[in-house]
């Protein structure tokens, strides 16, 4: 009976580490997805990713239709309280912190753009790697 409940103990500790073992896995990584015209939008996601980073996971941004703007050289915002900073500004020290920043694919040919209008550090999406991200499992997907 002793040894039932010994092998009981280790599948269950060998259990709990996997479980574990893949939540840390599943929290290493946060794809944010930034669509919102909104300045307040736009500077929170950029916060919770600097805190996302903060806590040792890999964060990856999307800048879509009204989010793609926080990347142009020409974006002007008033800077948000309390931490007297522009989405751009939040953006650039995501970046500086390592997160990738991608605009859309869509982005610059809809508005006649090159990459030359964009901050540097700002790529181009392309769609079959930003799929193959979303697809992988260990991604937590967030949009704003």
């Amino acid at each position: 009976m002793m040894k039932i409940f010994s092998s009981l103990a280790l599948v269950m500790g060998l259990m709990l580490s996997s479980v574990s073992s893949y939540a840390a896995e599943a929290a290493s990584k946060t794809f944010v997805v930034i669509t919102s015209e909104s300045v307040e939008t736009q500077g929170m996601a950029l916060v919770l990713s600097l805190q996302a980073l903060k806590n040792g996971s890999d964060v990856r941004i999307l800048l879509c239709d009204h989010g793609g703007d926080i990347a142009k050289k020409d974006y002007q915002a008033t800077p948000l309280q309390p931490l007297n900073a522009t989405p751009q500004q939040l953006l650039k020290k995501a970046m500086s912190n390592g997160a990738k920043a991608d605009v859309c694919a869509l982005y610059l040919p809809n508005r006649g753009l090159g990459m030359d209008a964009l901050i540097e550090g700002v790529s181009n999406a392309k769609p079959p790697q930003i799929g193959t991200y979303m697809a992988d499992p260990s991604v937590r997907y967030f949009t704003f």
